[in-house]
């Protein structure tokens, strides 16, 4: 069972402090829960280690060299081919981070998916569940497992490093309209002028702009009244996989442009191998019965299972099945995706029947932790609830 330390106090003055309004608007009120997860020591780093393990599984379950029936089977699509392999056979375009989500069961913590591309709630983990804790007046002994930011500006740091013979300047883009990602940006931009990079700025993906040919080549912003400058960095939280479908020109000169060297491009191409939701099978058959792992299966399973787009986000299009009779499904747009198939996981509920996943975050290393809880299935709509240590 669940264990929860009600949280009184205003946390809104301190994240208005730090410029986040969106996590305090009334869209987003019921969304930060005013308790949080006692979590003993040892659970919480399991819970990390879990995460360690699993990115080193995830490494050692990719073929090499990456063969088209691979990349098929994974459903990436054929125009970020190129992209994909040149990034994975090159260390200089690195993994900057991702989110695993992992289920914590009677038989230990079991992997529900990785977010290993475009990975958000990064202010919520942060910043949101500290400033929670901090205006309920949480002693400094209450602590949490919270390294995020500084595992964001190491790996910002090492990637600048890796490509030292590039200019340190850093555009950071997002989609349109969307102020959550937007502050997610914020934050990465914040820990790339820790890491020594001279320029981080961040735009809509849609005023960013690209060229392939000439003196001009790479990608360039306006930072200011007609003042373009040029970027050698570029961090997108814009799903490589949308880019493909949506923006096939773009992703063409993108590819160029990695291949010519006059772009470097995080998170890589490469992370979409870990994205896709079909590698839950390929895991299984590379590590099966492996502890950390669910049964997952690209064929249907019997029994008690949930069935989930290959690029699925937000819980969307999730569907939970009894052998052939569906007990809930999520709606969305991801239901014209091949699906994978995984084994039904216990989560940990409280008295009230929620159910509460654990979110861990990977920055080179398993470096911070935060819950999700809801009823039902896990959306980004779901609860978000901090967490602190007790021994």
């Amino acid at each position: 069972m669940i264990r929860l330390l009600p949280l009184s106090g205003n946390v809104e003055p301190a994240i208005r402090q730090l410029g986040w309004d969106w996590a305090v608007e009334d869209a987003c009120a019921a969304y930060l829960a005013p308790e949080a997860v006692v979590l003993p020591e040892a659970e919480a780093e399991e819970l990390l280690q879990a995460a360690d393990t699993l990115y080193d599984m995830l490494v050692q379950a990719i073929p090499d060299p990456i063969p088209d029936d691979f990349l098929q089977q994974l459903g990436i699509p054929a125009n970020l081919w190129e992209a994909v392999r040149h990034s994975w056979n090159d260390e200089r375009h690195w993994h900057l981070y991702g989110r695993f989500d992992l289920a914590q069961t009677p038989n230990g913590p079991k992997l529900v998916e990785f977010n290993a591309d475009t990975a958000t709630s990064i202010p919520e983990t942060a910043v949101v569940q500290w400033a929670s804790l901090m205006a309920a007046g949480c002693t400094t002994e209450e602590r949490q497992a919270n390294g995020l930011f500084e595992g964001l500006e190491a790996q910002l740091r090492h990637w600048r490093e890796l490509n030292s013979d590039l200019a340190p300047h850093l555009l950071l883009v997002y989609l349109p309209d969307s102020a959550e990602d937007e502050t997610n940006c914020a934050v990465v931009a914040e820990a790339a002028r820790a890491a020594g990079f001279e320029t981080a700025f961040s735009c809509s993906v849609d005023a960013m702009r690209v060229a392939v040919e000439g003196e001009d080549r790479g990608a360039w912003a306006e930072v200011g009244p007609s003042q373009w400058q040029r970027f050698d960095f570029l961090f997108k939280l814009v799903p490589w996989e949308l880019l493909a479908d949506e923006e096939p020109e773009l992703t063409a000169d993108l590819t160029h442009l990695l291949l010519t060297r006059d772009l470097i491009i995080a998170n890589p191409a490469y992370a979409l191998l870990f994205q896709s939701k079909a590698l839950l099978a390929r895991l299984w058959d590379v590590f099966p019965h492996h502890p950390l792992l669910a049964e997952a299966s690209l064929r249907d399973l019997p029994g008690h299972h949930v069935r989930k787009p290959l690029f699925g986000r937000e819980g969307q299009n999730l569907t939970e099945l009894d052998g052939s009779l569906t007990s809930q499904e999520q709606p969305g747009d991801f239901a014209d995706q091949p699906q994978v198939r995984q084994r039904w996981l216990d989560f940990p509920a409280d008295n009230q029947g929620r159910r509460y996943q654990a979110g861990v975050f990977w920055a080179g290393a398993a470096c911070a932790l935060s819950f999700r809880r809801d009823r039902g299935i896990i959306t980004n709509l779901s609860e978000f609830v901090p967490h602190l240590l007790a021994e």
